[in-house]
């Protein structure tokens, strides 16, 4: 009998020993993934909201200012910043898997060769911003919104480059976890850019120029802060200053930094195909204006998503490059099911507020009108945007972003657009049938994310993850060496 109670009391011991230690695991990955969440959630949200920020005061100059700034924003913006993000994105394979298998000194090249790519990108981009007024036109937008489109386009130029630093400055810091700078700076730009706005557009009554100049300095006073902080002794490990090697082996940098742009192109794109549809429908400035309000909602909300997808990054580059499968694993799943809790919130909410957020942007009841009418699609998208985004990140952690481009453009190109089409234009369902489609692009593309994770080899993956980085030491070392002997 008292054999009995004490191997009863040695099981009831052992199971509460593995409920703590399982608690501390799970306590131990969230503070992990909250340490690169938080504050990715948090800049992503002052930084969408600059462009929140701005389109508020432009809605109260006028309705054209308003359709106009708002096509630039969801199309060429949208177009540009995908290319540029998703390039970008490169970065978080290559210094999260440095950086997890201790490859330090990788992390400061790493970030310059991205430099060079992006900056000869965004360079090639600059007719789009010159010329957009005729293009505009082209696509069969009303003539006084492609006119002033034109003029906000060209304000915006400064921006386009100043997401090249933005982009890599936060990667190359979130790898690290070091990026609660990035939100202490995001925090006191969005502070400068309410002011300035308010300054220069109410104040001064400067109108659209005014608006675009605070728009300027808040993306770059940033930028500047994060740049100091990288430089200036902060990242000691990781930056050792610039280096001529960052020329040289730029190609396995932009082969990474060209499927990573296709990866996340296609997709930010989507939502910019949804804008230009909706120009060639009746009453364009109603429908554009209520669309990107509803489309600016959910960005915003986006940034929740955002935040975990980096979160995903960075946790599975870091694991996979230390090694650890099983860590990389549990990672994924605490990042889905937290992510996805708080997007059913959010779906709860925005289905049951509707239209009444329009009045932050908007007096006009004819807009009103048309966000409530779209509200239970947005808080569709926003439902989906809680799992879909944080499995990309997934992909990007583990360098997979060939192989979801591939995903993309078949999920949003070959099934979401043409049924959006179908029922939008054949079906005379207008906006709200090209978003159901889109929708379903969406809900599909990440199916079938879903089943690429849970099929995966982790174990291969950390075999293919340590191999690649070793590779990347043993280049950079045989560069440096090349380099003192000449």
């Amino acid at each position: 009998m008292k054999m009995a109670d004490d191997l009863s009391e040695r099981l009831i011991n052992n199971g509460e020993d593995q409920e703590e230690k399982l608690i501390d695991i799970i306590l131990n990955e969230n503070k992990k993934l909250w340490v690169v969440a938080g504050p990715a959630i948090f800049t992503r949200f002052s930084t969408f909201g600059v462009n929140i920020i701005s389109l508020a005061f432009i809605g109260h100059i006028g309705a054209t200012e308003l359709a106009a700034y708002s096509l630039v924003l969801t199309v060429l913006i949208r177009f540009c910043n995908g290319i540029l993000l998703g390039m970008a994105s490169a970065l978080e394979t290559l210094c999260g898997q440095s950086y997890g298998a201790k490859q330090y000194q990788m992390l400061g090249l790493h970030i310059q060769r991205s430099w060079i790519v992006l900056i000869i990108t965004t360079t090639l981009l600059l007719p789009i911003f010159l010329f957009t007024t005729p293009i505009l036109k082209a696509l069969g937008q009303q003539d006084d919104i492609a006119q002033v489109a034109g003029i906000v386009s060209f304000w915006l130029i400064p921006v386009l480059y100043a997401y090249v630093v933005s982009f890599t400055c936060q990667m190359y810091l979130q790898a690290q976890s070091k990026n609660m700078i990035i939100a202490y700076l995001a925090a006191i730009t969005l502070i400068i850019h309410v002011f300035l706005s308010w300054l220069l557009t109410i104040k001064f009554k400067f109108g659209l120029s005014g608006a675009m100049v605070s728009t300027i300095l808040a993306f770059w006073i940033p930028n500047i802060g994060q740049l100091v902080f990288i430089m200036g002794g902060w990242c000691k490990d990781t930056w050792t200053g610039f280096t001529f090697l960052a020329f040289k082996d730029l190609w396995p940098a932009v082969k990474l930094s060209l499927s990573s742009g296709v990866m996340l192109c296609v997709e930010l794109w989507y939502n910019s195909i949804l804008v230009l549809l909706t120009g060639n429908f009746k009453n364009a400035k109603i429908q554009i204006d209520a669309l990107s309000i509803c489309l600016n909602i959910n960005g915003w909300e986006m940034m929740i998503a955002l935040g975990f997808m980096n979160a995903a990054c960075v946790r599975v580059a870091n694991e996979l490059g230390r090694g650890s499968s099983k860590a990389a694993k549990f990672s994924i799943m605490t990042i889905v099911l937290i992510s996805s809790t708080i997007g059913f919130i959010l779906f709860l909410f925005f289905f049951f507020l509707r239209g009444h957020l329009a009045y932050v942007f908007t007096k006009n009841e004819d807009v009103v009108e048309a966000v409530d009418y779209l509200s239970p699609l947005l808080a569709f998208s926003i439902l989906l945007n809680s799992v879909q985004p944080v499995l990309s990140g997934v992909a990007i952690g583990a360098g997979w972003q060939s192989i979801v481009a591939y995903v993309n453009i078949g999920c949003y190109y070959l099934v979401g657009i043409p049924i959006g089409v179908i029922l939008g234009f054949v079906l005379q369902l207008q906006v709200r049938g090209v978003w159901i489609g889109m929708l379903i692009g969406t809900l599909v593309q990440t199916i079938v994310l879903l089943i690429i994770t849970s099929k995966t080899d982790w174990d291969k993956q950390v075999t293919l993850t340590q191999q690649r980085v070793k590779r990347w030491s043993i280049e950079e070392n045989n560069n440096s060496t090349s380099s003192q002997g000449a």
